[in-house]
């Protein structure tokens, strides 16, 4: 059953044991955040572009998705809401982020928000997305004692100030197993290896705020992250500008990855139902 709780924030409901978050796809960004921002395009360039479409599969096995339209520049859903680093010492962004992954400032000068701010921002979406996301979690809890809460990302292969070289297809992050089984990740692990396609478990990516939240298995909740490179699903041209990014989402080159992604959810499911 599709919801929209809000006009950007979506529910697709189901009764399998398992929960997709989306929380970086979105591009809404209010007018008056636009109005102090450079660039609206590079506002947005670090979306996790078209994870709607490629997790479309998802509804088929029943599974509840919840995403937000909102765009990450405006609040960071999958951010400690203190504040506190997921990565100390490593380039990361903040819960209301002040330039992209690359370094470049995104609001024009003095014109970041500022502590009143982000706090309100934080009420009028960060709030509302969790709240949800919780509710979800609860209602299938009760009907069946373990839920996986699989949180879906993206980002391009290559992001030097992020992260060396270029990133393996799949990164699974499970907060350095605190946040699920470890059957699970053997799961999760297996469905990956069975394409030719490089992963890595607990990399760069251990799983962000999301994960490290709401993944605790002692109270049958299990939590993992899932960070594609978006070569798989779509092209990424060599220079980043207005006019080459993003690149349309390319169903044909998807296919494969989609597949492999539901056998990805399945073993989930299978984790969860067992």
């Amino acid at each position: 059953m599709n919801m929209a709780t809000k006009d950007w924030l979506h529910v697709t409901r189901g009764d399998a044991p398992l929960v997709v978050s989306i929380p970086h796809a979105g591009t809404i960004i209010p007018s008056d955040v636009e109005a102090r921002l450079v660039s609206p395009w590079l506002a947005r360039k670090d979306a996790d572009w078209w994870l709607g479409e490629l997790y479309a599969f998802a509804d088929a096995l029943d599974a509840t998705v919840v995403r937000t339209g909102i765009s990450r520049t405006v609040i960071d859903v999958n951010r400690d809401p203190s504040g506190v680093s997921l990565y100390p010492g490593q380039a990361t962004t903040a819960l209301c982020p002040v330039d992209t992954f690359d370094g470049e400032p995104l609001y024009q000068t003095g014109q970041e928000p500022d502590a009143d701010e982000i706090a309100k921002r934080r009420i009028a979406f960060f709030d509302p997305y969790h709240a949800t996301l919780e509710a979800e979690l609860d209602r299938l809890l009760a009907l069946h004692g373990k839920v996986v809460l699989y949180d879906a990302h993206s980002i391009r292969s290559r992001a030097p100030r992020l992260f060396d070289g270029e990133l393996p297809q799949f990164n699974v992050g499970t907060n350095s197993g605190a946040a699920c089984a470890p059957d699970l990740t053997r799961r999760i692990e297996a469905a990956c290896d069975a394409t030719s396609l490089p992963r890595v478990t607990d990399g760069r990516f251990k799983g962000g705020w999301i994960t490290r939240h709401y993944g605790q298995p002692e109270h049958g909740v299990h939590g993992v992250q899932m960070e594609l490179a978006c070569r798989g699903y779509i092209d990424e041209p060599p220079v980043l500008t207005s006019e080459t990014w993003p690149t349309p989402y390319a169903p044909a080159r998807a296919a494969s990855l989609r597949a492999a992604l539901t056998d990805v959810l399945k073993a989930c499911l299978a984790f969860a139902q067992a």
